[in-house]
């Protein structure tokens, strides 16, 4: 008998005078020789049926199917509101229902509630949006792994759910929880605003907002909050005659008005029209031992007059 292993020849002979038919399987020799055949029999079958394979390959390196990723986008920035990125590592279209992610950071689960599917198309990726729940503010509150659950299927195959953990390269989940919490700090103390109204000078350059801190009625009346300072945005500036206020103290006393002088930041073509940020007006403040940004967004009306206001005093 011959067999031919990568390549090498390998010769088998069993003389049958020695080893009598009825008395072969028997022989140590010939029960290697059948044994190595049914091995060999096996691997052949085994090989032959990877080709026909229909489950999701996923590329080298890449555990899972689909890899999640956190993200945010700039519109997103202030509503507290992120991307769940998946990105599809096989050679076959997969179809996704649903994708949640799971943050000890966070009280609840962060999912994607679109109520339709998603196809994922082969080694392509596709953001989700999703809305953050309320952060987990206790002193036990620590960044943790996150987890990632998603739902999907391939063409003619049931639903399967996938279990990973998701990347944060942005730390966007981090930043996030820390901007809530010290909001929710804030809040306890007093409602930070900005007038709808705003009052352009007469030459049209500068303008006047103002932001208005009023007292919350769950604030006891020994808690402060301190407004280190007022950043400027990608839209508004303030004049350097009249600089924003620093480290004004907010009680639960009463309320307070902050005049804010504003300028355009910008006056190319593109700063109204592709505008996301402009009009979230980002203080820096400090309470107790937390501190951080916690963002002011204009109201609709106050902001299209702030966008009428940049767009008159960018004209020639």
């Amino acid at each position: 008998m011959t067999l031919l292993e990568s390549g090498t020849m390998i010769t088998f002979r069993v003389a049958p005078a020695l080893v009598p038919y009825t008395d072969r399987m028997d022989c140590p020799l010939w029960r290697s020789i059948t044994g190595y055949l049914a091995v060999a029999s096996t691997l052949s079958l085994v090989v032959g049926c990877a080709p026909g394979s229909t489950d999701p390959q996923p590329s080298p390196g890449s555990a899972d199917p689909i890899t999640v990723e956190v993200n945010q986008s700039r519109d997103q920035y202030g509503k507290h509101a992120i991307l769940i990125q998946l990105t599809n590592t096989t050679d076959s279209s997969l179809t996704v229902t649903s994708a949640q992610l799971g943050s000890s950071l966070f009280e609840g689960t962060i999912s994607w509630d679109s109520g339709e599917s998603l196809v994922l198309p082969p080694r392509q990726p596709k953001s989700l949006p999703a809305a953050l729940p309320s952060a987990a503010c206790g002193p036990g509150a620590a960044a943790d792994v996150v987890t990632a659950s998603v739902t999907y299927s391939q063409a003619g195959q049931d639903p399967v759910e996938s279990r990973t953990k998701a990347s944060d390269p942005f730390g966007v989940l981090g930043r996030n929880a820390g901007e809530l919490c010290l909001a929710a700090e804030v809040a306890d103390i007093a409602t930070l605003a900005l007038d709808p109204a705003l009052e352009v000078a007469a030459d049209g350059s500068t303008a006047v907002v103002r932001l208005i801190a009023t007292p919350s009625s769950t604030g006891g009346s020994e808690r402060t909050l301190i407004i280190e300072s007022i950043d400027e945005t990608t839209l508004l500036a303030q004049v350097p005659t009249d600089p924003w206020p620093r480290d004004t103290t907010i009680g639960t006393a009463g309320s307070r008005e902050l005049p804010l002088r504003i300028r355009p930041a910008r006056c190319d073509p593109h700063a109204v029209a592709e505008d996301k940020v402009g009009t979230l007006l980002p203080l820096r403040v400090r309470v107790g031992e937390r501190e951080g940004l916690v963002k002011v967004a204009a109201p609709a009306e106050l902001r299209g007059r702030i966008y009428d206001f940049v767009t008159a005093a960018c004209s020639p």
